[in-house]
């Protein structure tokens, strides 16, 4: 999760689907899904800025690293005029400690999950949107990666030794009341540090997850690139030198 300022990645869909947003050189680009345009930047920051969430209202929540401070998380009002996605002034909604924050807005937009590691152990926490000062902790041994059902009230999230767990919830008013958390798979995620390896599907009956290759070969040769030098030179050798 944590890429240098030029690499391109961590790319969320717009509610309606019609735009990806994703984090680039100089800031965040956005282009639309169906290949019709090309990238564009949506907001300039010499920092590294990370798109991670968008309410229904079309509020996105992103992580911007703050040289020396940690890093903010900040929301922005994203609006469609004429077909392009222009963002408006942000607002900082939370110092945290890194850009690994992973901010989660609820599916009615009232609400907002995210990762931080005060206490140098990632937990997961909800505060409300906008904040009132109250921070409701979920986790209980470590977690990142909120991520809200869309169908039910569930809480979604990893553990850092790559277990999904779920925690149920309740909202009375302004207060956010979550369940003690459970395991919803044993099976560990394959490893990918800090990077998103799991995702809910809309109707809440599926979860996608990157699953470590399975056999015995060693991790470190189930997942390599080969490269081939001289490739034409051994074609044309196999060839009799008949191939120009």
């Amino acid at each position: 999760m944590n890429k240098g300022l030029d690499a391109e990645g961590g790319p969320i869909w717009t509610p309606d689907g019609r735009f990806i947003i994703f984090q680039s050189a100089g800031g965040m680009s956005w282009t639309r899904s169906d290949g019709s345009a090309k990238p564009q930047l949506l907001t300039a920051s010499k920092s590294l800025q990370i798109p991670a969430s968008i309410s229904p209202g079309g509020r996105l929540a992103y992580t911007e690293q703050i040289p020396a401070a940690g890093a903010e998380i900040r929301t922005v009002q994203v609006e469609v005029p004429s077909g392009q996605l222009r963002a408006r002034d942000p607002e900082t909604f939370l110092k945290v400690t890194t850009v690994s924050s992973f901010p989660a807005f609820s599916p009615d937009g009232r609400w907002l999950a995210y990762s931080n590691a005060e206490g140098g152990l990632y937990e997961v926490y909800v505060r409300a949107f906008p904040d009132n000062g109250t921070q409701w902790q979920i986790s209980n041994s470590g977690g990142v990666i909120p991520v809200w059902s869309r169908r039910g009230h569930e809480l979604y999230y990893r553990t850092e030794d790559q277990r999904i767990m779920v925690a149920s919830y309740r909202v009375k008013g302004d207060l956010f009341e979550a369940e003690k958390p459970r395991v919803w798979l044993e099976k560990p995620l394959a490893n990918i540090g800090l990077g998103v390896n799991f995702d809910v599907a809309p109707d809440g009956k599926r979860i996608v997850g990157l699953m470590p290759p399975e056999g015995t070969e060693p991790r470190e040769t189930q997942s390599h690139v080969m490269l081939a030098m001289h490739f034409f030179d051994e074609v044309r050798r196999q060839a009799g030198g008949k191939v120009k």
